[in-house]
């Protein structure tokens, strides 16, 4: 909850200049609220017109209103009577009206309950708040106090250890990214390792399945995490992993889900040959391993692979092995559908989504403990989630599920019927010009 408390903000107060549009639109938002809360009293008192006593006088009757409060909103305070309901019926069966658009106890909107804590997220420090608010919602916004953050802590702790225990019964994950996040934690020495789990239903809808303090990214810490998962319902092994070259995690996911194919990231595996060329060789390799990950069928990508070996393996040994030893794991995707390829040969969903932490750690200098650094590495993820898309061709994971094979990212089926086609074609040609 924000505390009303004048008190909490300190050093001068920044002026904020008469806005004549604001003042119009928060009057018209005043009109428009009291006229939907008298709509809705009118109707509730007149469904209720047959409650009558023996002398014909109805029981539930409008009586006045309430004491006038005051909503906070992105548009700063509005002034709210609601009416008041009598209901003279005995005690056990009276019913209590409050309307729906304006809930018992509301002092300020849910769009401003989200604010604070989207801010913080964001970067802005505590000590900031006050300014940051008023320049966002006016004078009006002077209250509310940046101690508020500190509720919210315990709150998304809260949040997180309900969210940690959920059932995953009934899910079915098709795709599985996995990452270890590292951020610096200010009264700590070490830095903290976040391992996190990403996952694609069969309608392709990203969810974040995991985030876990692990130590390192060790089998042992990986391990714990995926039998979490079984023994909160998920039967399903997913059908491909996708992660870096931490062995912790593929030792795990060979034990817990054995089934499971695994697909080494593209753009981290790069990184790694790289760093063991000169930098003078570092963009012929670069564009060299590209033409491996963007062949549009295997057997160019082998091709290129071995272009590859053969051009770097006699000077820089090093770096052919490096790529050699994860072949099979690198060209995974191929058994996949085309569209879904930018988004499985690479860890990117991982990435990308927990990039918006170092805004927040630049900001801090790191969170101060490593629980509040997991927390927020959760709530910045639920709030990512509200903009993630689906996954590109994800109606092709229905068939995927159901056994059928795709050869260079297309249907077998498919393919099937353009063989037949083609030779249909092939046979017409043939005797027409015969």
């Amino acid at each position: 909850m924000i505390e009303i408390n004048d008190s909490a903000v300190n050093g001068p107060t920044p002026e904020v200049p008469h806005d004549a549009l604001t003042e119009i639109l928060r009057a018209g938002a005043q009109k428009m609220l009291a006229a939907a809360i008298e709509r809705e009293v009118a109707s509730y008192v007149e469904t209720r017109e047959e409650l009558t006593d023996d002398a014909g006088r109805r029981l539930v009757v409008r009586n006045g209103f309430l004491p006038e409060r005051e909503i906070l909103t992105g548009i700063g305070k509005v002034a709210v009577k609601q009416p008041r309901v009598r209901d003279r019926r005995p005690p056990d069966q009276r019913e209590y009206f409050t309307p729906a658009v304006l809930p018992k106890y509301l002092r300020k909107t849910k769009s401003m309950d989200e604010l604070i804590p989207w801010l913080y997220l964001k970067g802005i420090s505590t000590n900031d708040f006050p300014e940051a608010l008023q320049a966002l919602l006016g004078a009006d916004a002077k209250g509310l106090s940046a101690s508020t953050i500190t509720r919210l802590k315990s709150v998304w702790e809260e949040e997180y250890a309900d969210w940690s225990k959920r059932s995953l019964a009934g899910k079915r994950y098709v795709y599985l990214w996995a990452d270890g996040i590292y951020c610096n934690v200010r009264l700590e020495d070490d830095r903290q390792c976040l391992l996190v789990l990403m996952g694609a239903t069969a309608d392709g809808t990203k969810e974040l399945i995991a985030v876990v303090d692990g130590v390192r990214e060790s089998e042992l810490s990986w391990k714990e995490v995926l039998l979490s998962l079984k023994s909160r319902g998920l039967e399903h092994a997913p059908e491909l992993a996708i992660g870096d070259g931490a062995l912790g995690f593929w030792k795990a996911l060979r034990e817990v889900f054995p089934e499971t194919r695994e697909q080494r990231c593209t753009v981290h595996k790069t990184a790694n040959v790289l760093n063991k060329l000169p930098r003078s060789i570092q963009p012929q390799a670069k564009r060299a391993l590209h033409d491996i990950w963007q062949a549009p069928a295997r057997a160019e990508a082998d091709k290129a692979f071995d272009l590859f070996l053969d051009t770097f393996e006699a000077k820089y040994p090093q770096a052919a092995t490096c790529l050699e030893k994860d072949r099979t794991e690198l060209l995974a995707f191929y058994d996949f559908p085309a569209e879904n390829w930018c988004h499985i040969r690479t860890t990117n969903p991982i990435e990308s989504t927990f990039a918006t932490i170092r805004l927040r750690q630049r900001k801090t200098r790191g969170c101060g403990s490593a629980k509040a650094s997991l927390t927020m590495m959760f709530k910045l993820a639920q709030s990512a989630a509200k903009g993630w898309r689906k996954l590109r061709g994800h109606t092709h994971l229905k068939d995927l599920l159901r056994g059928v094979r795709f050869i260079d990212g297309e249907n077998e089926h498919t393919l099937n019927e353009k063989k037949l086609q083609r030779s249909a074609e092939t046979t017409s040609s043939k005797e027409t010009a015969a």
